[in-house]
C-alpha cells in the first residue's frame, strides 16, 4: 500500500499517477516558456518569517471573514476549470469539500458541473467567477442564475481576453469538454486534428473589448459585489478601486496567460500599497504551503486562493482528496502561526517577514 502524501505537493504526484498525460499536462502546465510558473513558487523561497519568542500560543484562531461571510481559515477555494477531467463527481466534490472545511469555493465559468447543480449539493459559501461574453444578454444570464441560485459575489476576470498560448495543450491535442454553464447558450467544445484550439474558442466566446468602463455596466445588471481578479499592477488596482469594485485578487492567472510577469507574491505589496485599505485585496499564485500563506497575509492579503493543489487532490481521492488538501494547508498554517508567535491571523503583520527588497535596502 502506497504511503499517504504527508503535504500537498505530494498530492501532485498521486495525481500525475491517477490522469491521463492530457488532462495532466491541462492542470499542471503554464504558458510558453513557463518562466512565470516556476517563479510562482521560487519567489516564497526568498522571503523569510521573523518568528517572536514567549508568546502565549495556547489558542490559535485561523477564522476570518470574507465580504462579511466567516469562514474557518484565510484559505480560498480558486476557480479552475474543468473538474470533471479529474474526477466523475466534478465540481460537486470539490463544493462539498469546500463546505466540510467551512470555507468559501469560487465556481469556475468553465465548470463541468452547472452552477445549479454545485448550488444543490451543499451549503457551501459560493462565489462566482465570470468571463463576460461577446453576446452581452448571455452575460446578463449567468449572473441572474447565480443570484437565484445563492451565489455571493461575481469574480470578474480581467487577464483573459484570449487565453494564453499553452504549449503542452498544443503538442496533446487537447480536447475542450462543453462548460456546462453555457450549455444551450454557447458551444465550448472543440476538437483539432492538428492540435489544441482552446485559443480558438475562448476568442469566438469572450469580448476582447472589455474595459473598465464596463464595470458600471456590470454593477448594472447584479446585486451581488463584483471582485476583479488578474491585477498585477499598483495602476489598474487604483483603477479598479475608482470603477467601485468590492474587492482585487492579485493574480496572473498560474502563469498560464502572459509569460514573464511578476510572481504575484512580488507584487502583492504593491498592489495593497496602492489600493490604501479602500476595498480588501487577495492573493492567488503557488499556494502550496501554510508559510505561503502566512507570507501573503504578512504582506497584506485578507486571504488566499488555491488552485492547482485542489484539483490534484479531487484526481487523487476525489472530495476526501480536496478536503484533506484544505485540512494540510490549515494545519501547517496553525502550526506556523504558532512558531512564530502569532495568536491571530490579525497577528500576522509585515514586520513578521523579510522580503528581498528589504534585504537590498539593508544594503544601501
Amino acid at each position: 500500500m502506497a504511503a499517504e502524501p504527508v503535504n500537498v505537493n505530494e498530492f501532485q504526484e498521486l495525481a500525475r499517477k491517477a490522469l491521463p498525460m492530457m488532462y495532466y499536462d491541462f492542470y499542471t502546465s503554464g504558458a510558453e516558456d513557463e518562466y512565470t510558473l516556476k517563479e510562482n513558487l521560487e519567489a516564497y523561497r526568498r522571503i523569510t518569517i521573523l518568528p517572536r519568542a514567549l508568546v502565549d500560543v495556547s489558542r490559535i484562531n485561523l477564522s476570518t471573514t470574507v465580504l462579511g461571510y466567516k469562514i474557518a481559515a484565510p484559505i480560498i477555494v480558486a476557480p479552475t476549470a474543468k473538474h470533471k477531467l479529474a474526477h466523475p463527481e466534478g465540481e460537486v466534490a470539490t463544493a462539498r469539500a469546500t463546505a466540510a472545511s467551512n470555507t468559501i469555493m469560487v465556481l469556475s465559468f468553465m465548470s463541468t458541473c452547472s452552477m445549479e447543480e454545485v448550488a444543490a449539493s451543499c451549503s457551501a459559501i459560493r462565489f462566482f467567477q465570470l468571463y463576460v461574453t461577446k453576446r452581452r444578454d448571455i452575460t446578463v444570464q449567468l449572473l441572474q442564475r447565480a443570484e437565484r441560485n445563492g451565489y455571493k459575489a461575481i469574480v470578474l476576470t480581467a487577464d483573459t481576453p484570449k487565453i494564453g498560448r499553452r504549449e503542452a495543450d498544443i503538442k496533446n491535442k487537447m480536447i475542450s469538454l462543453q462548460a456546462k454553464n453555457l450549455e444551450g447558450l454557447l458551444s465550448t467544445a472543440s476538437s483539432n486534428k492538428e492540435g489544441s484550439n482552446l485559443q480558438a474558442v475562448s476568442a469566438e466566446i469572450f469580448d476582447q473589448s472589455l474595459n473598465w468602463k464596463d464595470i458600471a455596466w456590470l454593477k448594472s445588471v447584479t446585486t451581488l459585489p463584483i471582485l476583479v481578479k488578474g491585477l498585477l499592477t499598483a495602476e489598474d488596482a487604483v483603477k479598479a478601486v475608482e470603477a467601485g469594485v468590492a474587492g482585487v485578487i492579485v493574480s496572473n492567472h498560474g502563469a498560464r496567460q502572459l509569460d514573464y510577469v511578476p510572481a504575484t507574491i512580488n507584487v502583492l505589496e504593491t498592489v495593497v500599497g496602492a489600493v490604501g485599505g479602500k476595498v480588501p485585496v487577495f492573493f492567488d499564485g503557488g499556494i502550496r504551503r501554510g508559510t505561503d500563506i502566512f507570507k501573503a497575509l504578512a504582506l497584506g492579503a485578507q486571504a488566499v486562493l488555491v488552485g492547482r493543489p485542489i484539483l490534484y487532490g479531487l484526481a487523487a481521492k476525489g472530495e476526501q482528496g480536496v478536503k484533506r488538501v484544505l485540512d494540510m494547508l490549515k494545519e501547517e498554517l496553525e502550526l506556523t502561526m504558532t512558531l512564530a508567535g502569532c495568536c491571530d491571523v490579525k497577528d500576522i503583520t509585515r514586520s513578521r517577514v523579510t522580503t528581498e527588497r528589504d534585504r537590498f535596502r539593508a544594503m544601501l
